[in-house]
């Protein structure tokens, strides 16, 4: 018997499989995830666009129920998932693990991130990491390192790898909805233990000690900012550097999160000795709207995910 394995925190399931000798999705293996992929895009669109906030938080429960079903099929790895274009699918740049994520919005006091790692096994079996959304809990989230059931929760747009003494480390560039006043941007560092479980947040991995007046360290990277005000993460390749827009307050008043706006003015952050080392201004003039570097869009024009994730 193959067994695949469903990682939930604290708890590990082994559950029975029948075996198969086949080192790829079989044509009957592509046939069932096809099937099981036609209701996952119905209730992957109406977890976003059902009007009612029950009709979503159904929708996204079977979404979730019919989406681990699909995984525990062998080599489900393999399959790509293109037509589910209201979640967000990142596979790592050395293909050791993908990550599935999206966002639940109840009402407006309720927006929730959901999501899975799962893992590329050499036998085609399941190694999932379900990732639980503690923000509403942390008091400190730029602060905390945690694994997959103390995740800071976004949905990822972007997935970056670095190395450091031998060892990888994945940025990953999300979005997170927030509330009504404001909208949030995360710059966060995925890594995997001795164990090979996830862990969220790197210990200063975003220092500012080059900066005019020095901030403390931190183990991911929150941008906040009034909602619809559009401000930007990136990564630029020919630079070599993570690019984001300098934020101020329309009204000066910046401990107001929500007062927040782009600038034009660009900051960065470059990998060096393990970490990422904060730039406070990037260019020696301000560049116009539409003047810096803007990589590939998220999805095309007619996307219905968030502006911000486009």
């Amino acid at each position: 018997m193959a067994r695949f394995r469903l990682l939930i925190p604290g708890i590990l399931l082994l559950i029975g499989a029948h075996s198969t000798c086949a080192q790829s999705l079989t044509p009957n293996q592509k046939t069932i995830l096809q099937i099981k992929e036609d209701s996952l895009q119905f209730f992957g669109f109406n977890i976003i666009n059902a009007a009612e906030g029950a009709d979503r938080l159904r929708s996204d429960s079977n979404f979730t129920r019919i989406m681990v079903r699909a995984l525990k099929v062998p080599y489900s790895f393999q399959y790509p998932f293109d037509s589910l274009i209201t979640i967000s699918k990142l596979m790592a740049p050395d293909s050791s693990f993908r990550i599935f994520t999206w966002q639940l919005v109840k009402d407006d006091a309720y927006c929730r991130q959901k999501g899975f790692i799962q893992i590329n096994t050499k036998d085609g079996s399941l190694e999932l990491f379900p990732l639980r959304d503690v923000s509403e809990f942390a008091e400190h989230p730029t602060d905390t390192i945690a694994n997959h059931g103390g995740w800071i929760g976004a949905v990822y747009y972007k997935m970056i790898t670095k190395q450091f003494r031998g060892k990888n480390y994945y940025t990953l560039f999300g979005y997170d909805e927030n509330n009504q006043r404001s909208t949030r941007k995360w710059i966060d560092i995925l890594s995997f233990n001795e164990n090979k479980q996830p862990v969220f947040g790197l210990n200063r991995g975003f220092t500012f000690e080059k900066d005019s007046l020095p901030l403390p360290p931190q183990n991911r990277f929150m941008l906040e900012y009034k909602k619809d005000g559009r401000a930007r993460i990136q990564f630029d390749e020919e630079m070599d550097m993570i690019l984001l827009d300098h934020l101020i307050s329309e009204t000066n008043e910046p401990q107001k999160k929500y007062t927040l706006i782009p600038d034009g003015d660009y900051e960065g952050f470059i990998w060096k000795e393990g970490r990422w080392q904060h730039i406070e201004k990037v260019f020696t003039q301000k560049l116009e709207d539409g003047q810096a570097p803007v990589p590939a869009p998220f999805k095309d024009k007619e996307s219905i995910l968030p502006d911000g994730m486009r």
